[in-house]
């Protein structure tokens, strides 16, 4: 029985994905570009934009595309379609700013990426796509995600366009410091700020604390992925929160997710969830408690793994933040 092989595979890939079997040829170094192979990142981005949305549901005078809810009564009983169409809006705006970020990214990075072996396979460094190709690429993705952020009200909108300078300066922060993983989570959880004012129309502290325990949850997780490339890291001259953390990173791994826990808590105490928010918030806790008995730092492929678990860690607090609604 023969077995599938894609031509041009991108080495860090996962096997057998869909854009390897199913895309178009021609569309197929694009995809990859976006990393559509590998959506784990489009999950990362899209969960705390829904956390954000999740978590204002019922807040009292919460404006919804210009239009004043009076009560948590009426927010339940008018705006459901608005935040179900909301949440498509997220998900489409998650799935094509993945994929301009990572093209931003690699066209930043196409020198670095050509030195390293988990990298040199992908588009750019490979070939496939040529630099004046990647920025059209871009410049279409972009496009997309501006019509969807307009879709919002101008608070949000303001607020999705203040993201920008976060996202063009994330890709040099690696040349200049060991952590990238700070910029990184305060460019891939925007989306809670975001998810919040899209209901709410303004921002408060709960958002807020939100945000913050998002940060620390990105900054765990980035590191236990960038474990993966450290010696290429050293060899070609970039910095990481791996590097710096060295042996020790388990242990500051459980003081990121401590802070994480402690925060995402807060959040739910000044946005008045119930009781159940906290019991469920247990389940989120022991799932990282979890992965940082489980990874190994030394090991590629279980820290890839254990990266990966973090989308289910997303679930867990989404349905928390539910259930903290439901009393």
């Amino acid at each position: 029985m023969s077995t599938f092989q894609p031509q041009n595979k991108v080495s860090d890939a996962p096997g057998a994905n869909w854009v390897d079997r199913y895309a178009p040829e021609k569309t197929k170094p694009y995809l990859r570009l976006a990393r559509a192979d590998r959506p784990i990142g489009t999950w990362l981005l899209l969960l705390p934009c829904w956390w954000g949305m999740a978590l204002p549901y019922g807040y009292e005078n919460c404006s919804i595309a210009t239009e004043t809810c009076g009560s948590a009564a009426e927010i339940h009983d008018t705006a459901a379609g608005m935040i179900l169409f909301y949440a498509i809006l997220f998900a489409i705006g998650a799935f094509v700013m993945r994929g301009a970020g990572c093209t931003y990214n690699d066209i930043v990075d196409r020198d670095f990426d050509a030195q390293v072996e988990r990298t040199r396979s992908r588009p750019i460094p490979s070939g496939q796509v040529s630099h004046k190709m990647a920025l059209l690429f871009l410049t279409f993705l972009s496009l997309v995600g501006l019509a969807v952020l307009v879709s919002f009200n101008p608070f949000t909108v303001l607020l999705g366009l203040s993201s920008l300078g976060l996202v063009a300066i994330y890709p040099f922060m690696k040349r200049v410091t060991h952590w990238p993983q700070i910029w990184l989570g305060l460019t891939f959880n925007w989306g809670i700020l975001m998810g919040w004012s899209a209901l709410a129309g303004s921002l408060t502290l709960a958002p807020l604390l939100l945000y913050a325990g998002a940060i620390f949850w990105t900054i765990g997780y980035d590191t236990i992925y960038a474990h993966q490339d450290k010696e290429d890291d050293l060899m070609v001259g970039v910095k990481s929160s791996a590097i710096r953390l060295g042996q020790n990173s388990k242990f500051w791994i459980g003081v990121f997710y401590g802070a994480t826990i402690g925060l995402i808590a807060a959040a739910g105490f000044a946005s008045g969830l119930g009781p159940l928010f906290f019991v469920a918030l247990i389940a989120a806790a022991l799932h990282l408690l979890r992965q940082i008995r489980k990874v190994d730092i030394d090991d590629p492929d279980i820290c890839l793994k254990v990266f990966k678990s973090n989308r289910d860690f997303g679930f867990v607090i989404l349905a928390a933040i539910i259930l903290g609604h439901v009393v």
